[in-house]
């Protein structure tokens, strides 16, 4: 398993293993990291292998072209993607330099925000193949936020609306994270994407007080079939992550009525 730093991970004001639909997240193998402009900046230190610039699903929101970058860091290949590469094979690279612009990928839901994703492979393995990244941990601790489902609307989108709650216990201290009934961590979104995060043994995960998934292996939970309200009315889903400075959850609800500064009361009942 690779360990990524927390000294790397703080400079992200927002993280997630678990919040999107593709293969490497179903196991926690990538990490999507958020950065505060549209600028990337690398996760990490070494010399700049390849890159490539790959054909993608055609969205009108979205480029129909991605790119990855691969960076040998020693003991490991490195591969990061949806950044325009500033950077070319023999450039080496320290941990925050300029990577280039992000890009808005077609590989995105329209509820997803630009971010830098980021693998690990063995030095023998396929860098450019989708599927075959380590298991990632994350170096430092997450806090746990209990909540009770009721927020205010901070901002919203065609197909989102972002809460102001779960709050963040302690801005710029420490990342957070959406607390289970059972007090663990939780991220991924849920139930929209297949698989998420919840930390902890039991058998299965509960939040506000519905169970939503079965734990399928030491951190990994299958969602079930449930349904997320807002205010009542049935939504796609609640999209989770690991915050340092602010929490927060996003309502995955193309067709909301929603608007800034609505009061909201989240749930959860059976599909």
């Amino acid at each position: 398993m690779v360990t990524l730093s927390g000294d790397v991970l703080r400079r992200y004001p927002r993280v997630s293993r678990y919040n999107s639909p593709y293969p490497a997240h179903d196991a926690g193998c990538a990490v999507d990291l958020y950065p505060e402009q549209n600028r990337a900046t690398s996760p990490v230190a070494g010399e700049v292998t390849e890159t490539r610039t790959v054909r993608c699903p055609e969205k009108p929101y979205a480029a129909d072209h991605d790119h990855l970058i691969v960076v040998d860091i020693g003991d490991y290949l490195a591969r990061m993607l949806h950044v325009d590469p500033a950077v070319e094979p023999g450039d080496r690279l320290a941990v925050g330099d300029d990577l280039g612009q992000m890009v808005r990928s077609g590989f995105f839901a329209p509820w997803v925000d630009n971010h830098v994703h980021l693998g690990f492979r063995t030095r023998d393995q396929n860098p450019v193949r989708a599927s075959g990244s380590l298991p990632l941990d994350l170096g430092l601790p997450v806090e746990p936020v209990a909540w009770d489902g009721g927020a205010t609307v901070l901002d919203v989108g065609e197909t989102w609306a972002l809460l102001d709650a779960p709050a963040h216990p302690a801005p710029g201290e420490a990342f957070a994270g959406l607390a289970s009934d059972d007090g663990g961590v939780v991220d991924g979104g849920l139930p929209h994407y297949e698989q998420g995060y919840a930390d902890g043994d039991a058998a299965t995960v509960s939040l506000l007080g519905s169970v939503v998934g079965d734990r399928t292996g030491d951190r990994t939970v299958a969602w079930r079939d449930v349904t997320p309200t807002a205010n009542g009315a049935p939504i796609r889903g609640l999209s989770l992550w690991l915050g340092l400075d602010r929490l927060g959850a996003k309502l995955v609800c193309p067709g909301h009525d929603l608007s800034a500064g609505d009061d909201v009361t989240v749930g959860i009942r059976d599909a």
